[in-house]
């Protein structure tokens, strides 16, 4: 039987990619399913997890036990623990990164990127991705809220949004700002709010302020259990794993460009409006025009 104390969640993810390898069928499809997010286990019964994968619930059994489980509950129970162990403060993840130390860490670092922007390319997060860039397009406005970090991937969307699409709003900059530009919300419009663990307080609170006003809220988040995921319309899971200190945010910020290009491939007004916006950047010298042919100069070797 497995022990929660015995296992960390990797192992467990690594125990269903086994799985994934078996024969085609109901199974399978489970196991690579939970190979990619193991975590959700506490978060579904058994039915409703075959609901969500199409298959038949004897197929989720099979596969938890295959995994050394003695039941679903005992399974999901494990995973619930551990979701509960997983969180370290700043200092223990620093010294666990120090730790691994020198050409190692680079190592590590390489594969964690690697997995995560897989991660944001396979299904379902694909899927959910490319379902959202049209509503978005369709939305009279979209909002865009993130602090501390987040605000990074905050700016990103509504920058490089507002320059292609009419109703991209720009990204609220400090904390009053976000409650005065959220008042005016409704149904029509859409909010993306952006927080890992820790989770900000001032994007929940956007988050509140936008359901409250019937707006439908996007979650780009880290965790099924994340408080932000409470009540949003959709849930984006961006991929955050790694020895980093405070999450890497190579996935959050793949799901952002990928939304972004794939509003403009659809947005027939798209190309007239950033043309405009170049050539007016152009025209007042906002850009440094790069010299065709122009070579490095390098140092004259000495001779000696």
């Amino acid at each position: 039987m497995a022990s929660a104390n015995a296992l960390r969640i990797e192992d467990i993810a690594a125990r269903f990619a086994m799985q994934a390898k078996g024969p085609p069928g109901g199974m399978r499809t489970v196991a690579a399913w939970l190979a990619e997010r193991p975590e959700e286990l506490a978060f579904h019964t058994v039915r409703g997890l075959a609901e969500r994968l199409g298959c038949d619930p004897g197929s989720v059994m099979r596969c938890v036990r295959a995994a050394g489980f003695g039941g679903y509950a005992e399974a999901r129970e494990s995973v619930r623990n551990l979701l509960r162990l997983d969180y370290q403060g700043y200092r223990p993840r620093v010294e666990a990164l120090r730790d691994i130390g020198g050409n190692r860490l680079l190592d590590v670092l390489q594969q964690a990127a690697g997995q995560n922007l897989d991660r944001v390319f396979s299904s379902p997060l694909r899927a959910e991705i490319e379902a959202l860039a049209p509503d978005l397009l369709a939305a009279r406005r979209v909002f865009c809220v993130g602090v501390r970090m987040a605000y990074a991937l905050a700016h990103l969307f509504t920058y490089r949004g507002a320059i292609a699409h009419a109703n991209i709003q720009p990204a609220p900059n400090q904390p009053g700002l976000i409650l005065d530009q959220l008042i005016d919300t409704g149904p029509q419009d859409i909010v993306l709010v952006i927080s890992f663990a820790h989770y900000s307080d001032e994007t929940l609170r956007a988050a509140r302020v936008a359901r409250a006003r019937k707006a439908r809220v996007v979650a780009i988040t880290d965790r099924a259990d994340s408080p932000l995921a409470e009540g949003a319309w959709r849930v984006l899971r961006a991929p955050v794993e790694g020895p980093h200190v405070m999450h890497s945010l190579i996935g959050a910020a793949t799901i952002i460009e990928t939304l972004l290009e794939l509003m403009l491939a659809q947005d027939p007004g798209a190309a007239e409006r950033m043309e405009g916006f170049e050539r007016s950047l152009l025209e007042f010298g906002a850009y440094a025009a790069a010299v065709p042919g122009a070579a490095v100069r390098r140092r004259p070797r000495r001779r000696g």
